[in-house]
């Protein structure tokens, strides 16, 4: 499957007071998390309480990506300081994990417009943008990304596949390439990219060595998709086609778009 990216911040305020919540923020920082909530659970048996433990609380449910509980506490945080550029930037991204994209465009819209407003809160702010097709949008919110953080790959992915959501599948390419470069290990963007190098090119994906009958697959159809999008029928049934027979089980997505492809006739 194919993802824009959205930044996970690392926990850059200042660490909160109180006994064993200063050694908990900087343990969630640094990605230990099952000692960060030792920490906190001593905190509590100890009395600490009060919005610093709060703020702790939020913190730790994000970084275990547990959004449905962080956004509620970040909101209730907000409520307090509605000027802190981290709370909004983090309540808005917890929003589109949950996929409540209003809730996280006004989120953003707030916290972009704080001093404080860092490339996160922008590159989220793209992606909720593509979510609505807003594309001026998106375009100003992943230029702004790039110039604060212009060696982050994940912007730069999000930009192509923004590109690539419009059909404008060349244009596409060069930020593609760029986020390979940034962070070639990541196997999303190198789909990503494989995916708009194929909109642009006659021939479907090959099977990499290797590559499962599952993974290659999914690649046949997301071509599919996209030769779909741009009107060819003959590239997407061919793909949609190929895609049920590199697997053994069905592959219920790639049927269900074959039918769609064929009934374009």
């Amino acid at each position: 499957m194919l993802f824009l990216l959205l930044a996970v911040p690392a926990a850059v305020a200042a660490a909160p007071p109180g006994p064993g919540l200063a050694e908990a923020a900087h343990a969630i920082e640094v990605g230990r998390l099952d000692q960060a909530r030792t920490m906190i659970n001593a905190a509590v048996a100890q009395g600490v309480q009060g919005e610093a433990l709060d703020r702790t609380l939020a913190d730790l449910a994000f970084a275990e990506r547990n959004y449905a509980t962080a956004l509620p506490r970040y909101e209730n945080l907000i409520m307090a300081h509605p000027a802190d550029a981290r709370l909004a930037e983090r309540a808005g991204i917890a929003a589109l994990h949950l996929n409540q994209v209003a809730k996280a465009t006004a989120h953003l819209d707030k916290a972009i417009t704080l001093p404080a407003a860092g490339w996160r809160a922008w590159n989220a702010r793209g992606v909720a943008a593509d979510y609505q097709g807003d594309w001026a949008t998106a375009d100003r919110s992943y230029a702004r990304a790039v110039a604060l953080a212009p060696g982050e790959g994940q912007v730069a992915n999000n930009l192509g596949w923004s590109l690539l959501m419009r059909g404008q599948w060349q244009a596409a390419i060069e930020p593609l390439e760029r986020a390979a470069t940034l962070s070639p290990k990541s196997k999303r963007i190198a789909d990503n990219l494989e995916l708009a190098r194929a909109a642009v090119a006659e021939d479907l994906p090959r099977r990499k060595p290797g590559e499962s009958d599952e993974s290659w697959a999914a690649r046949l159809n997301d071509a599919g998709v996209v030769a779909q999008l741009r009107g060819d029928r003959k590239k997407a049934v061919a793909a949609f086609s190929q895609a049920l027979e590199a697997r053994s089980l069905w592959f219920e997505r790639a049927a269900n778009n074959l039918s769609v492809a064929e009934a374009k006739k």
